[in-house]
């Protein structure tokens, strides 16, 4: 027999996951924009009211590497850089001046989308962040070096600095500090952003696996770590774990969506964000004080392990996610447990951008 404890954690669990599918937020837009080519992040400048998506060559149908560039208000095309193969592209509001995580990295005028030099660095360059602190850019590889640091106003490269591990997301509290979650050792690294030195790492392992996307309340010192998994304590599928970025000391670990490969926090409305890709959800965690959190929404997305990453716009408060649609693979194709499977071929011109808003 179940003991009452056992049944009273039961009824809290399926409680917690009705109310979480019911909130503030709704899918209100559903925007097809096209193209072919693979993608990975999703960029937004809020300041510019534009939209950063970085698209690979597409060797079936012909068509090249770009980033694309749209309306942040309207999604309308605005332009393209053409023949950059990235990951993603950020922009520094000061100097007008934008970065491609393309190998060379890719420096760009903001306004007119033209290409101003090439810079070659050393790794894999994948994903980027731009620090307002001191006008750098932050470009992350999973092999040596793991950041590279491009001062943004002329695109000289600063410095290189070993981060530990394999990067995948990063954010700056716009003081001096940088975090960066690595992946494959299940930790954060905290920067100093003057020293271009690594002065603390966080082990997080014990409620996070494969941390794969990051926020930060700079404000209160509080960071995000979207994990794939629910670390060592397996508190859940996958998790979120959030953490003091003061001293690493774990606050509170709540349950997302699975296939996490983004996150973000909204200031504005104190609320934690993860994409992900596998659950077709987007979880949102809310902030109620710096001490105190909960999965106030578990909103659904669309499912096939797309819109997997996501960014925000912080002027209107509005999250976009960008996916497509795949050919379903035949059943030969199905690979054994742990093994890949053949690659997937997008649908024509299914290529989609939501926004998310209250």
């Amino acid at each position: 027999m179940r003991s009452k404890g056992f049944i009273a954690a039961a009824l809290t669990l399926v409680t917690a996951s009705l109310v979480a599918q019911t909130g503030p937020y709704r899918v209100a837009k559903t925007q097809k924009v096209g193209g072919a080519g693979a993608f990975d992040y999703v960029n937004a400048d809020s300041d510019a009211r534009r939209l950063y998506i970085a698209r690979r060559a597409d060797q079936a149908s012909g068509q090249p590497a770009r980033i694309d560039v749209f309306d942040l208000d309207t999604l309308a095309a605005v332009g393209k850089i053409s023949d950059v193969s990235a990951h993603g592209a950020v922009v520094d509001p000061k100097s007008g001046h934008g970065f491609a995580s393309s190998k060379p990295i890719t420096m760009f005028d903001a306004k007119t989308l033209s290409v101003i030099k090439t810079i070659a660095v050393d790794g894999n360059p994948d994903g980027l962040l731009f620090d307002p602190f001191n006008q750098r850019v932050h470009v992350l590889s999973h092999v040596a070096p793991t950041d590279t640091v491009i001062s943004a106003a002329d695109g000289t490269v600063v410095g290189t600095i070993d981060l530990g591990g394999a990067p995948e997301q990063a954010q700056t509290d716009g003081k001096g500090m940088v975090y960066v979650d690595l992946e494959d050792k299940n930790a954060i690294a905290v920067v100093d952003a003057r020293t271009l030195k690594v002065t603390a790492t966080y082990d997080i392992s014990a409620t996070c696996g494969t941390p794969a996307g990051l926020g930060l309340d700079a404000q209160n010192h509080i960071l995000f770590a979207a994990c794939r998994q629910g670390g060592t304590n397996k508190i859940a599928p996958a998790a979120m774990t959030i953490l003091n970025a003061t001293d690493g000391k774990v606050l509170a670990a709540l349950p997302i969506g699975t296939g996490t490969d983004g996150a973000g926090f909204n200031p504005n409305t104190r609320e934690a964000f993860s994409s992900n890709g596998q659950a077709g959800t987007l979880s949102i965690i809310k902030e109620s004080s710096p001490t105190t959190f909960a999965v106030e929404q578990e909103l659904k997305t669309v499912e096939g392990g797309n819109f997997k990453t996501m960014t925000i716009d912080m002027k209107t408060n509005r999250v976009l996610l960008i996916g497509a649609a795949y050919q379903t693979a035949p059943a030969a194709a199905t690979p054994p447990a742990g093994g890949r499977g053949a690659p997937r071929t997008m649908i024509p011109d299914s290529f989609t951008v939501l926004v998310v808003e209250k």
